[in-house]
């Protein structure tokens, strides 16, 4: 195992209170706030958090506010946050937070895991920066940090240098005796910051800035361009779609995602996976009962998730007659309707091609 030198600790909380960032969830110790802004931050930078939270927070101040939302205001919320199910998690766990736990988050790692939506890092961090309990949380922002400190050359990837990692600090703790929970608190969150603003990834860190340059044997060693070492991601999964913008005078048609996978519950421009020429497209919506006036290609675009990336070309659909839908899955809306439901910000492009977005929304 690791170990974690208390003076060099010291001096990274000291760090820490003195550069770290004014974020909103850092206003108190709030557990719920904590939860929310983890979850916000997870594959997402700060930056673009921030308005997110301070919107999320006006909507549902608490959790029970949440336990009672609107499935549909919701996910408007969560627009260009990506990673739905997070949010669909929360609203579970808060509705189990009512039922069995009186509306607060426990204050203890392994009921916290038991929630859904709350893993090891989660619960690790709430139980930490809210509850000040000797609890590891290790981002990816932390197994750089260490990975560089004690100069690990193992995979960052891999599941056991997080459990060593997460042993480490635990150790630290008990070793030490620490039940200072202000204390806990900061140094979970100056390992992060440091990570965040000094021990950057791309072999391009702040080392001048940093309060463990001196004991950091991948600084003293010159090793911070080759660790931590990442191991390849999985080569994404292309998808080549086919969209139709399907109007009625000022009107939009638009499909409901099933309620469960990818962008579930959303409201989208109808499509298909497959590229299709014009001839093609125009066979394909007649087989749907569609009776095409005029059609016009529209400018392709793209989008990633983790695991797949959607390339899309579009068509302008002006429809004569559209057949009888299910009210369930399809309905046609006109441009302030649209401004209530949640589309995916991976139609961006067409949903300004219209002008369907609130100006200055950010998604």
């Amino acid at each position: 195992m690791y170990r974690l030198d208390q003076k060099t600790i010291n001096r990274l909380v000291d760090w820490y209170r003195e550069n770290r960032r004014d974020l909103l969830w850092r206003k108190d110790r709030d557990p719920y706030g904590i939860w929310l802004s983890e979850i916000m931050l997870q594959q997402t930078r700060v930056e673009a958090v921030i308005d997110y939270y301070e919107r999320f927070r006006k909507q549902y101040p608490d959790v029970r506010s949440l336990a009672e939302a609107d499935d549909e205001t919701l996910l408007r919320l969560w627009e260009g946050l990506g990673y739905y199910s997070r949010v669909r998690n929360m609203k579970k766990c808060a509705q189990t937070l009512m039922e069995e736990y009186d509306g607060l988050l426990p204050a203890d790692k392994e009921e916290l895991m038991k929630l859904p939506g709350i893993g090891s890092y989660t619960a690790g961090a709430i139980s930490a920066i809210a509850y000040g309990l000797p609890e590891a949380a290790v981002d990816g922002n932390v197994l750089r940090v260490l990975s560089r400190y004690f100069a690990i050359y193992g995979d960052i990837k891999d599941p056991k240098l997080k459990k060593e990692l997460e042993e480490t600090i635990t150790d630290f703790y008990q070793k030490n005796k620490i039940n200072d929970h202000d204390y806990i608190s900061d140094l979970t969150q100056a390992l992060m910051e440091l990570g965040a603003l000094v021990c950057l990834p791309n072999g391009k860190p702040l080392c001048d800035k940093c309060p463990f340059s001196s004991e950091c044997r991948a600084c003293q060693e010159e090793l911070t361009e080759t660790i931590p070492f990442r191991s390849g991601n999985k080569e994404r999964k292309i998808i080549d779609r086919t969209l139709f913008v399907i109007r009625q005078k000022d009107r939009f048609l638009l499909h409901k995602r099933p309620s469960e996978g990818l962008l579930a519950g959303m409201y989208e421009f109808l499509g298909t996976d497959q590229k299709l020429d014009q001839e093609e497209a125009l066979s394909y919506l007649k087989d749907m009962g569609i009776e095409v006036n005029h059609i016009d290609p529209l400018p392709s675009s793209g989008h990633i998730f983790t695991h797949l990336e959607w390339r899309m070309q579009a068509y302008e659909i002006l429809a004569d007659r559209l057949p009888e839908f299910d009210q369930n899955e399809y309905i046609l809306v006109d441009k302030e309707q649209m401004q209530s439901l949640a589309v995916p910000s991976a139609f961006r492009t067409y949903l300004d091609h219209y002008g369907l977005r609130k100006r200055g929304k950010k998604r």
